[in-house]
């Protein structure tokens, strides 16, 4: 196939999942890089916090796998869901003092992330995502597989 026709097959709205997946998990790849690479700094601050440093390994692991997982789309919707629980916990559990205004904005960008991974995790990856190519080696069958169409809507989804 030609990139002029994998051009024309691709849609709208799968270059706009891939752009909002990787927007998405973002934020969750820098951290987890961050907070692993700067591993003994991160155990100090989270220890202010209460946080031990096995939660700080899962949590490092979970921005990382989930944050990838959401990048590449591979089991985007589990690594989308696993992210939006995330955010709502540490929303509900970090930034509740709304005196601070740093506090209060960190609580609702915590809140418009979580939103956008479950719509994520409720629409899928797409069309442009690891787990569609595999689907289309195993089940021997070409990449641009039709959607199935909801009967009830006018929406599609994808079977990945």
């Amino acid at each position: 196939m030609t990139p002029t026709e994998i051009a024309e097959k691709l849609h709208a709205r799968d270059v706009v999942l891939l752009a909002g997946r990787l927007l998405l998990s973002l934020i969750f790849v820098h951290e987890g890089l961050q907070l692993a690479t700067h591993f003994e700094g991160a155990q100090k601050a989270m220890a202010v916090l209460g946080v031990g440093t096995p939660l700080l390994i899962a949590t490092i692991a979970l921005q990382l796998g989930a944050g990838l997982s959401v990048a590449l789309g591979i089991l985007a919707r589990l690594g989308a869901l696993a992210l939006g629980l995330f955010c709502l916990m540490t929303a509900g559990l970090f930034h509740t003092n709304f005196a601070s205004q740093n506090e209060l904005l960190h609580f609702e960008k915590d809140l418009a992330i979580a939103g956008g991974m479950f719509i994520l995790a409720l629409c899928g990856a797409g069309r442009l995502s690891v787990d569609r190519v595999i689907a289309g080696f195993v089940k021997g069958a070409e990449i641009d597989t039709p959607i199935e169409q909801h009967s009830s809507t006018s929406e599609t989804s994808l079977p990945v």
